[in-house]
């Protein structure tokens, strides 16, 4: 049996811990399983209760395995944007063994003299940012695998970011009793899934991570990550007077959120939208008074967004565009809201089935970056535990034929028959 590419990726947001599960096949995802595990040991994209956070991927862990069948060993863990920095190197590669062709070896050998490279103390390399290849005086993105040549190089474009972050990070997943496959900033991981590092070369894209707690600026342009900044607020601020005065909890406020439907407060209704008996008081919301709150909130939010934004717009008003993701993408009011911006701007709606959430863009995305990286590595290890995923795929098609479970062909047609009866 050929051995299936399963994969599950970690990121350790604010407020919970996402896992999903997924096999890539022909270059695409097909999710198995997402689990969403509420966890407070984060703060800032600090990891403030180690032994919460741990306590939390164990949970998600095991909810997926219980779910699957197999174990999960391995994952691709995501690595907050905290102080990135790029690093571009060109590595001569020659080829002395006489055969005067490329081969896989030559480029592992060049990729490994690049990672290499140490910037500073205070950050580490995490993952490539892009890699081109000049044989006979022609640049290429693709592996020249089979050219002749005496000597080609390399131009390795690497990503590095805050050491004591991700030592952090990566503590949790060890002390989970797990291994770490590869690791991935999370605005990278975001890049390969929204298609920001392939859009037209010409034009700078501000990809803007929305979260609870904090909020991402990546700037894309050529195929690469250039430059990432942090704003220390996420939509939680939005509904900061309604929590505060209705005593609401971050889940509630978070669906309050997606219940606002007009970008002008004017035209919302005095229709209730939320009722909640407590012990002190008796909560109704309105749709005006949730506008009314909110909506003033979201806008100040937008210029920090210009203002931070502003030195790129300038150089290129009519080329520059936004692209919204992240957990705070669900938020349907933004995509009304694109003229409040200093650039043409979209929200990314994720279409992979199974994930349709812009909380789920990263760990999607990471799969595709690994795929990239894996291209020179050539790594066949999966997450998860081989013997037992091919276990679990032969009893499920030993059920299949013997239509145990019934299957839905199985199931639609006792229902017909049990109609006709």
């Amino acid at each position: 049996m050929r051995k299936k590419k399963v994969y599950a990726t970690l990121e350790i947001a604010d407020q919970e811990i996402r896992l999903i599960v997924l096999e890539i096949f022909e270059g695409r995802n097909n999710v198995l399983r997402v689990e969403r595990v509420h966890c407070s040991g984060v703060q800032n994209q600090k990891i403030i209760d180690e032994a919460a956070v741990v306590k939390a991927i164990q949970e998600a862990c095991k909810n997926a395995q219980s779910a699957l069948g197999f174990r999960i060993e391995r994952v691709l863990l995501a690595i907050p944007s905290i102080n990135v920095q790029r690093c571009s190197q060109k590595i001569h590669v020659q080829i002395p063994d006489g055969t005067k062709t490329i081969r896989l070896f030559h480029i592992q050998q060049g990729f490994n003299k690049a990672v290499e490279k140490q910037l500073s103390e205070e950050v580490v390399f995490v993952n490539i940012n892009q890699v081109s290849y000049i044989v006979n005086g022609e640049q290429t993105t693709k592996r020249p695998i089979g050219k002749e040549c005496d000597d080609f190089f390399m131009e390795v474009d690497l990503l590095y970011a805050d050491k004591e972050t991700m030592y952090a990070y990566a503590r949790c997943v060890e002390q989970s009793n797990l291994q770490i496959l590869d690791v991935c900033i999370d605005a990278y991981a975001i890049a390969q899934e929204t298609g920001a590092l392939i859009a037209d070369p010409s034009r700078p894209i501000v990809v803007v991570d929305l979260e609870q707690d904090h909020c991402t600026l990546a700037l894309f342009q050529h195929g690469r990550l250039l430059n990432t900044t942090t704003l220390e607020h996420g939509y939680k601020t939005f509904t900061e007077e309604l929590q505060k005065k209705y005593h609401l909890s971050d889940a509630i406020c978070y669906r309050l959120l997606q219940n606002i439907f007009t970008e002008d407060q004017d035209e919302a209704s005095d229709v209730i939208c939320y009722i909640e008996q407590k012990e002190e008081m008796r909560v109704e919301i309105t749709l005006k008074e949730l506008a009314q709150s909110c909506l003033s909130k979201i806008r100040l939010w937008i210029s920090d967004i210009n203002e931070a934004c502003a030195p790129i717009a300038g150089q290129s008003v009519q080329s520059m565009r936004y692209v919204l993701t992240g957990q705070g993408a669900n938020i349907r009011v933004l995509s009304m809201m694109p003229s409040a911006f200093n650039a043409p701007t979209t929200v990314f709606e994720e279409q992979t089935i199974g994930a349709r959430d812009g909380a789920f863009v990263c760990g999607l995305g990471m799969a595709y970056a690994w795929q990239y990286v894996n291209k020179i590595r050539h790594d066949d290890k999966i997450s998860v535990n081989n013997n037992e995923l091919e276990a679990s795929i032969d009893s499920i098609n030993q059920r299949a034929k013997s239509g145990a479970d019934g299957g839905f062909t199985q199931k639609l047609k006792n229902a017909i028959l049990t109609e006709k009866e």
